[in-house]
């Protein structure tokens, strides 16, 4: 109607005074992207964007639209493909991938990954896990100038990743490289370069998959991996398909490296700019496990989700036409004080801590107890065996609004 052209255009203009617009983020947001959040969650919670969407910065209303999925839908065909192309292998994943389904094939896939994730995985991912750690934190003392992004934080999601796929050790080293090179395209300042390099690190993973499988095919799934059980589970008639299996194969990887490398990455930060907090954990070690839910509020590894309205809905005031794309500002809802204490001051000890780092509803991470593990192992392991440890240059920040984390972290350890 005329008058919802009009507002919209007020709102636009209203938007276009704060600058706060995905497609020309100024530098100092990728530094420090909560004084925009919390301008926004005070003046315009449901902010409309230039490009027609809406981003939502406030908890409560952050909340409501992870749960709501009959209004709210998780399929991103029709934004992939203006983005990705309908053809192209990025396009063919990130529209399989568990996170981007509704039901009923969501509740599918989801259920594949549940029984491959059986409570008995979990417990010899903790024994694995440990050597993994003291294995990292052995070479650590044998480079100069450790960078703990590459040599640590971002070694240990991979290895977990290449246990839990049941990948040879000495084929692992392609595997971060394809992680990033395919979640990269999702953010929102990418080019066509890295959608080229996307579209290849997922053709190449899918080709390994193919000569993975078949040796596992061998050997008549006699290994207790995700992809064995997955696949033992195809041939009784209640699994994937196995473009489905490669997909989830490659999410995995991408969902289990990612955001882990950054809650690791973070937390190490953290503790090292807020040495006070640090000291809290040394003198009490169980709150270890407090402390990672804090990292992962305070500087959540997933700062964006979305989704798109599947029926024109009321929210937060607003009438929102179907097919409007919400971007769920993570961050800023678990940045927002009428649900968080002092929420931009970082508390270890913090409880209760209702963050939405893992998401909510339906679409709750499925990996989030392994996540859990591999951080407060990963961060607790690290300062108890070097309580010396520091920063010998400024961090370097990823220059990403989606996933926030660091390219560098360059420390002495002694």
């Amino acid at each position: 109607s005329c008058r919802t052209d009009q507002r919209q255009a007020r709102q636009r203009s209203v938007v276009a005074s704060f600058g706060f617009d995905f497609a020309a983020l100024p530098d100092e947001f990728y530094q420090d992207p909560y004084p925009t959040y919390d301008r926004l969650r005070a003046t315009d919670p449901l902010c409309l964007l230039p490009n027609g969407g809406y981003f939502v910065s406030r908890y409560d209303l952050a909340r409501q639209v992870y749960r709501d999925t009959a209004n709210f839908s998780s399929d991103k065909k029709s934004q992939f493909a203006q983005v990705f192309g309908e053809t192209s292998p990025l396009f063919q994943h990130h529209t399989t991938a568990l996170v981007f389904r509704d039901p009923p094939l969501h509740t599918q896939v989801r259920r594949a990954i549940g029984n491959a994730l059986s409570q008995r995985m979990v417990d010899v991912m903790r024994c694995s896990l440990n050597e993994i750690v003291e294995n990292l934190l052995q070479n650590l003392t044998t480079l100069a100038t450790p960078d703990l992004v590459a040599d640590y934080a971002g070694a240990i999601p991979v290895e977990m990743i290449g246990n839990l796929l049941g990948v040879p050790v000495d084929e692992r080293a392609p595997l971060r490289a394809w992680s990033l090179a395919i979640l990269r395209p999702l953010e929102v300042d990418t080019n066509a370069e890295q959608l080229h390099l996307g579209d290849q690190a997922v053709t190449d993973f899918i080709d390994y998959l193919e000569h993975l499988i078949v040796i596992k095919q061998k050997s008549s799934y006699d290994t207790d991996d995700i992809i064995a059980r997955l696949l033992r589970w195809r041939h009784e008639g209640q699994g994937l398909t196995p473009t489905e299996l490669y997909h989830q194969c490659i999410f995995l990887l991408n969902a289990g490296h990612e955001t882990t490398t950054n809650l690791i990455g973070n937390g190490i930060e953290l503790f090292v700019r807020f040495p006070d907090e640090l000291a809290k954990l040394r003198a009490k070690p169980p709150l270890i496990n407090t402390a990672v839910e804090e990292i992962l509020r305070y500087e959540s590894s997933n700062q964006l989700g979305n989704r798109t309205v599947a029926n024109t809905v009321t929210l937060g005031g607003k009438h929102i036409d179907e097919g409007t794309i919400i971007t769920i500002g993570i961050g800023a809802a678990n940045r927002d004080p009428q649900v968080f204490f002092e929420p931009n001051t970082f508390d270890i000890a913090r409880d209760p801590n209702p963050h939405l780092g893992f998401g909510a509803g339906i679409h709750t991470c499925a990996g989030l107890s392994v996540a859990r593990l591999e951080g407060q192992v990963a961060l607790q392991k690290l300062f108890q065996r070097f309580p010396e440890l520091k920063l010998t240059t400024a961090p370097v920040r990823d220059r990403r609004a989606r996933f926030r984390g660091f390219l560098r972290l360059d420390a002495q350890l002694s």
